[in-house]
């Protein structure tokens, strides 16, 4: 059968001329150019934004001279297995026996974040350190099976805030008691 249309066709005396029929051809040549642009875009920012890591010292094998501590530097976490966290101000005893033992949360805002802002700032107001609020020392003390996620969000806490002096510790015998005389408390309610 011959192509129709490209031979001139007659009708009623009048000659027609049908063009061929082409492909449509859409030239990507800039949309190639736009995606290796934003490929190079996003390669080039996530590598600007690398993470840093927080160094962890742990003491020597042998404990050098026991260096004291003033109590108004002193703040402590005792991280509960519950996911609670409770605080005090200077030793525990004292702190036990005026009842000013306090629960708050991980969060930055309300929670250890706002506890460690506040220390810092009452540190400061106080003028009586050459170091000013970053005297503080915060202690930081898991319970047993805390979470590995906790202590990193406590640590997280401190050098958000600048905390330059900080240390994990292991929970006295009494620190133990009062964690687990909270966590009966609270499944009893």
């Amino acid at each position: 059968m011959e192509n129709i249309y490209n031979y001139a066709v007659e009708r009623n005396g009048k000659s027609l001329v049908r063009n061929k029929k082409h492909q449509l051809r859409i030239d990507m040549t800039p949309m190639v150019d736009l995606g290796f642009l934003l490929i190079t875009f996003f390669i080039f920012n996530t590598t600007l934004s690398t993470p840093t890591a927080t160094d962890l010292f742990m003491p020597a094998e042998k404990p050098g001279p026991l260096q004291t501590l003033p109590k108004s530097l002193a703040l402590t976490f005792l991280l509960d297995d519950n996911n609670r966290v409770f605080y005090y101000h200077g030793d525990f005893d004292g702190a036990k026996s005026n009842n000013e033992i306090f629960e708050t949360g991980y969060s930055t805002y309300d929670g250890i974040g706002k506890i460690v802002r506040q220390k810092q700032k009452d540190i400061e107001a106080s003028g009586k350190f050459s170091d000013g609020r970053k005297g503080l020392m915060l202690l930081i003390k898991p319970a047993d099976m805390s979470s590995y996620k906790n202590i990193i969000d406590a640590l997280d806490e401190a050098m958000i805030n600048d905390v330059r002096k900080y240390a994990l510790l292991a929970l006295t015998e009494s620190e133990k008691e009062f964690l687990k005389y909270q966590s009966l408390s609270t499944t009893v309610q």
